[in-house]
């Protein structure tokens, strides 16, 4: 039988489950948008597939009672761990009036959902880094025991925004785990045209905080290392930088093709190392996973994605004077 990785890290099998469940949830409803989309029926679609196993072996090391999300685009795995359903993503999707991002108002991939402490995004990218700083902050003010966690790609790690949230957060050791996702691509331009180092972790020395690079394509490797990160958040140890590197297996967006700048081949091969596939093969090793049981939970999702796409393509859209709130006083 193959070493149980997951029992020591404190993990029981109920939990690795969960996990598995989270991030095949996130690739059936990606997939699912994606279908939608060229049949006509929902605008645009933003993809994580690919990254799911850094997005939710992220979300679960941390504390999803109290600690604060601050996800980019493509977090589909961290936003459905901290609590987001798949009726709700697909209200995002359809731009319909109970969309909880936003109404219906702006694109899908800018989640934000107070009551499960994910802060909502903008579209220009990496803004979200010095909002994570601050809400580390204030929690720090109020007394709170809360960690922030921020994702963004290796693109955005070069905007001024990462650089002076990551010199705030190391100098006021403030509780922030900034997580790169590394997926090799900024839209059309690859790592080695947008960055000179070899890692992305390497900057972390720059800020005087610790700096890892971890497998994202290994679930387990991201939560060992989200975990540690936030553990030393809490003891007030300061932020952590770690960069989890994946591949991004779809466009940029449905507007982009990829053919333009990668080829199919590169695609191809990196399919064989996607974290999906690679955690279910673990957990049959293990013997955590039986035929059975992963009917069960694919059968599960199916429903779920099924119902969830039902119900968002028969909700009412806002009406069209709701395009105004909130952006005059009344």
């Amino acid at each position: 039988m193959a070493e149980n990785r997951h029992q020591a890290l404190g993990l029981s099998d109920e939990k690795v489950l969960q996990m598995y469940e989270t991030m095949l949830l996130a690739r059936k409803l990606d997939e699912r948008m994606w279908l939608l989309n060229r049949a006509g029926k929902i605008p645009f679609v933003i993809s994580c597939q690919g990254q799911e196993a850094a997005q939710v072996g992220a979300a679960f090391a941390l504390d999803r009672e109290k600690d604060y999300v601050l996800p980019y685009y493509r977090d589909m795995g961290v936003v459905l761990a901290f609590g987001m359903t798949a009726r709700e993503l697909m209200l995002s999707g359809f731009a319909k009036a109970e969309d909880p991002n936003s109404g219906g108002r702006q694109m899908p991939g800018h989640f934000g959902q107070k009551k499960n402490r994910i802060v909502t995004g903008s579209s220009p990218v990496t803004t979200q880094v010095p909002h994570a700083v601050g809400v580390a902050l204030g929690g720090r003010l109020e007394g709170k025991d809360l960690v922030t966690f921020v994702t963004f790609g290796e693109g955005s790690s070069n905007q001024g925004d990462f650089h002076e949230g990551a010199n705030y957060a190391a100098v006021h050791k403030l509780p922030v785990i900034f997580m790169c996702e590394n997926n090799k691509y900024a839209i059309s331009v690859p790592y080695e045209k947008q960055v000179a180092c070899e890692k992305i972790s390497d900057r972390a020395i720059g800020y005087g905080m610790p700096g890892f690079t971890v497998d994202g394509n290994d679930i387990l490797a991201v939560y060992e290392a989200v975990k540690e990160a936030a553990d030393r958040g809490r003891r007030g140890e300061g932020p952590t930088l770690i960069e989890a590197i994946s591949y991004r297996l779809t466009a940029h967006s449905s507007d982009d093709d990829d053919r333009a700048y990668r080829s199919r081949e590169e695609v191809e091969e990196a399919k064989k190392k996607d974290g999906l596939f690679a955690f279910e093969m673990y957990l049959r090793e293990v013997g955590v996973l039986s035929d059975e049981q992963f009917e069960t939970i694919v059968e599960r999702v199916k429903i779920e994605v099924d119902e969830a796409t039902d119900y968002a393509e028969s909700a009412p859209y806002a009406d069209a004077e709701y395009a105004l709130k909130h952006v005059y006083a009344e």
